[in-house]
């Protein structure tokens, strides 16, 4: 039986015309004088294989889709957000005949689980396209393919001809989302779930309650949302909505509920389950972590166990987070009555007492029909086997962890709140067990005034690399957004691109690494999701002090400090730094990129390009006056003048340069500064450093310095 769908419908001018100039943008940033890339050569995740004919199909006609096999309500609504997306992208459907889109999909019980079928098959000639896929999460994923494939030319639309086989390397790829810290809305938590249905991202963690807040509504404990909440919260048909809504895209939702530490929001509503009398908020440089749950007392696990129960009817998936790290030992051996119940029950530390607890959660969660989850913490002391460890202070953990037999989704080395850009967190492995951590010569350079606290965050030099067994119970991983210095208007720029680029590291093959090629990608992909609904652009735009000129031709060649060194910062003013130029600065500053990639080409010898980076230098220069006259009366702006200032000296330097200007004098000058700013990203370069060392004005470091350096020096290297 065949079925067909109408070919795509019209969209707005206003939103074309903006669609077609971000991809237009994209292609030029990611090849420097203009050349667009190939489309197969821009997919994002890179698939399994890629086959290429020569030549490209015009699709000026819309798309039409024929079913081969009966499709489900959910696939129907998959290929409407297809049709959808790809007008925005490549605009109205013009009056020729529609390109023909064979489609069909087998049946899968498994889907929305770890066993889900993702396998599809992708084949594009000059007449007609076929996607088969195993199952309906293989039919969403080839449609993102396809979208990918898509070229908007001067002649029309086109799609390139390929083949594509693919199925994912890890099975869990997902993205946490920490709505305690900073309250997102539905609007903005769907928008999300729409940019990682397109990179093939299947997992939203969705971390509801901390310090700071509880998100949820609860019907059994009501002081949840009318105490803990703080007036944001999410009611049960909004979650219900939620999840309804990542389902369609082919994504889980995993509720992270934390006990016993990071607790609160949730002693705040019900003090009598505290383990100590609980702090007054209004302390300054109060740690809202601290608080836990007092697990002696037999109210506790009864309040877990109807919490977890209420919470399990509105997340059907098969997975909880528990939470469980963090748990601050004084907590508990402070507290007479727990201290005494620990020697009476023969607990010699606060790890034993939380491995017993732990325990017990874990029977709780089972017995509702889930398997519990944790953080690495809850793997220092025996629990139940079948309890899934997140590892998140170093990669060590991964390796003890499937050694206790243990299944694992890493997050160790990609906290995306850490600031780094996508190139750091894309080289590390979710199976290396030495790739993220503490090492010795940091150490050595900033000393802990505890070291035992450093002790778990540090890399082992000798941990074994992971046999076949272990790799076998490595599920996945996630990126991780933690939220203090995140607001609502922050959260597409802060999640993405960052977030595509981890999709890849968890998608593809383990030997696709080139950082180049996916620095040359990054912006073609980031123009394709804000053309189809990610709005970074415009929150940046709408959150810049003073929405000025000169502050967004800084920002494009400036990104923020890394490793909590933003944090440290924003003690003393709280929310001050989120309107702030950092608040808006990308850490991945793509303009910045395409200097250091230009000027590197340059002094390797194209000198076809001295013309326009003379106009990109000489844009940098000139704006330090315009941005000092913008910046008066606005202290987040004049704190910053004198990186701006710095910003003009390098530009000018670089600009002499290509100038042939005669002297030494200017040189010794530059190479000072260039020094200068290096130490700037020293001294945030670790979590160490950025606890110890002081930082540049407002948290902004200078993102052209490797592109600056290689034309005094001659010399090129990689980004910072």
């Amino acid at each position: 039986m065949t079925h067909t769908a109408s070919p795509c419908g019209l969209s707005s001018p206003r939103r074309f015309a903006r669609a077609a100039w971000l991809l237009l943008a994209g292609s030029v940033l990611a090849g420097g004088l203009g050349s667009v890339a190939r489309a197969e050569e821009t997919l994002l995740p890179v698939p399994q294989t890629v086959s290429v004919s020569n030549g490209v199909a015009s699709i000026g006609g819309g798309i039409q889709v024929v079913w081969d096999t009966r499709p489900s309500p959910l696939l129907l609504r998959a290929v409407a957000r297809f049709t959808t997306r790809l007008t925005a992208i490549a605009g109205p459907a013009g009056r020729g005949a529609p390109y023909v889109l064979h489609l069909s999909a087998g049946q899968d019980r498994a889907y929305l689980s770890v066993d889900e079928k993702e396998r599809y098959a992708l084949t594009t000639s000059a007449t007609g396209a076929r996607l088969e896929a195993d199952g309906p999460a293989g039919v969403i994923h080839g449609l993102a393919t396809l979208l990918q494939l898509v070229r908007v030319t001067p002649q029309g639309a086109l799609v390139e001809r390929v083949h594509v086989e693919d199925a994912p390397r890890f099975a869990w790829r997902g993205l946490l989302m920490d709505v305690s810290r900073h309250f997102d809305t539905v609007e903005t938590i769907e928008r999300q779930l729409d940019a990682m249905e397109l990179v093939k991202l299947n997992v939203l963690h969705w971390h509801l309650s901390d310090g700071a807040g509880f998100r949820v509504e609860s019907r059994m404990f009501p002081k949840l949302q009318t105490v803990a909440s703080h007036g944001q919260y999410y009611t049960q048909a909004q979650i219900r909505e939620v999840v309804a809504y990542a389902a369609d895209r082919g994504i889980r939702v995993v509720p992270e509920i934390d006990v016993p530490g990071h607790a609160l929001a949730i002693l705040q509503a019900y003090p009598e389950l505290a383990a100590q009398p609980l702090p007054d908020v209004g302390t300054k440089g109060l740690n809202l972590n601290n608080a836990a749950l007092d697990p002696t007392n037999p109210q506790t696990l009864r309040f877990v166990r109807v919490l977890y129960g209420e919470m399990g009817g509105l997340f059907p998936d098969r997975y909880v987070h528990t939470g469980g790290d963090e748990v601050v030992s004084s907590q508990w051996t402070k507290n007479p009555a727990i201290a005494a119940y620990m020697k009476a029950h023969g607990f010699e530390t606060a790890a034993a007492l939380q491995a017993a607890f732990t325990g017990e959660v874990a029977k709780i969660v089972s017995a509702q029909g889930h398997v519990m989850m944790g953080w690495d913490e809850v793997s220092e002391a025996p629990i139940p086997k079948n309890v899934v460890v997140e590892p998140w202070r170093a990669s060590k953990w991964t390796g003890t962890a499937t050694q206790a037999g243990h299944p694992v989704v890493v997050s160790a080395g990609y906290y995306l709140d850490l600031l780094r850009p996508s190139a750091m967190h894309y080289a590390i492995d979710p199976f290396d067990t030495k790739a993220e951590g503490i090492t010795a010569e940091q150490l050595a350079k900033y000393p802990p005034k505890h070291p035992e606290f450093s002790i778990p965050f540090t890399i082992d030099e000798h941990a074994s690399p992971l046999d076949d067994g272990q790799k076998a119970l490595v599920m996945g991983a996630e990126g991780t957004l933690w939220a203090e210095m995140v607001s609502e208007p922050m959260l597409d720029g802060r999640l993405w691109p960052r977030m595509a680029a981890l999709a890849e590291r968890f998608w593809s093959a383990q030997d696709v690494r080139d950082i180049p090629d996916l620095e040359r990608r990054l912006p073609l992909v980031m123009a394709e999701l804000e053309a189809t609904g990610l709005q970074a652009t415009q929150h940046r735009e709408a959150m810049a002090p003073g929405h000025s000129e000169p502050l967004k031709i800084l920002t494009e060649v400036t990104v923020p400090v890394r490793n909590y060194a933003l944090n440290h910062l924003a003690a003393p003013s709280g929310d001050a730094m989120l309107s702030a130029p950092v608040a808006v600065t990308d850490p991945d500053a793509f303009v910045a990129l395409r200097f250091n990639a230009m000027a590197a080409r340059y002094v390797r010898g194209e000198h076809a390009l001295a013309a326009p980076l003379r106009q990109m230098l000489q844009r940098w220069s000139d704006n330090d006056a315009a941005f000092v006259t913008s910046a008066k009366g606005i202290p987040v702006l004049e704190a910053v003048v004198p990186v701006s200032h710095a910003v003009a000296l390098l530009s000018r330097a670089g600009h002499g340069v290509l100038d042939g200007r005669d002297g030494s004098a200017w040189r010794m000058d530059a190479n000072r500064l260039l020094q200068e700013q290096q130490a700037a990203f020293e001294n945030s370069a670790s979590m160490l450093a950025s606890a110890h060392s002081p930082q540049p004005p407002g948290g902004l470091l200078i993102a052209i310095l490797p592109g600056i350096r290689a034309l005094l020096t001659g010399v090129t290297e990689r980004a910072e």
